[in-house]
């Protein structure tokens, strides 16, 4: 089965990143994919972070009836900080019939040569790179090897924009799956 790992905070899982992992389902060759809740980004500062079990909630609220899609708290398990290399490795060893493929924005790809590893995951997996608002991407880069741009919608919220907003009073409650967001305001989460 072709298997795309889609990686985040997910802090909130918000509808951009549903409409970016439904649209990788039905425009590429993947058939399932996994949001893999990372308990932290080692490129990341930590603050206004809920816990890892707070967010995989989240996530498994927002998939639920959908098949397509699993909640995945395989890095809980794995030695911090959390490395895609690494985990790549453990679900390969895991499921030996499965092809993995990594989901990212383009936003990540100036960063990329920073993650553990980096070219070796650019060998050992494909990379499926859909756009974020600001980022132009030159394929000839030699860090867009092994990738493919997808033609996704280009997606301008962010899970710090809801925070934020939460913060600051606002009523987000359309930027996330509606169960989401009844779990984030009955949880209080990000009020300030």
């Amino acid at each position: 089965m072709q298997i795309g790992l889609f990686f985040g905070s997910f802090n909130p899982i918000h509808i951009g990143h549903l409409a970016i992992a439904n649209y990788m389902v039905e425009y590429t060759p993947i058939e399932q994919l996994w949001f893999i809740v990372s308990p932290h980004n080692p490129l990341k500062k930590k603050e206004s972070l809920l816990s890892d079990i707070q967010r995989l909630s989240m996530v498994r609220i927002a998939i639920e009836y959908d098949r397509r899609f699993k909640a995945s708290n395989i890095e809980f398990s794995l030695p911090k900080p959390s490395y895609t290399i690494d985990t790549l490795a453990y679900l390969k060893e895991q499921n030996p019939n499965n092809e993995f493929s990594i989901i990212m924005g383009a936003d990540q790809i100036p960063s990329f040569t920073k993650w553990k590893n980096y070219e070796e995951l650019m060998k050992v997996t494909k990379r499926y790179i859909y756009p974020r608002p600001g980022f132009a991407l030159d394929e000839s880069t030699p860090t867009m090897q092994n990738t493919e741009l997808v033609n996704a919608p280009v997606i301008e919220i962010s899970a710090s924009l809801i925070r934020e907003g939460i913060a600051a009073g606002k009523d987000m409650r359309h930027f996330m799956h509606q169960k989401v967001w009844e779990y984030v305001d009955e949880m209080n989460f990000y009020k300030a």
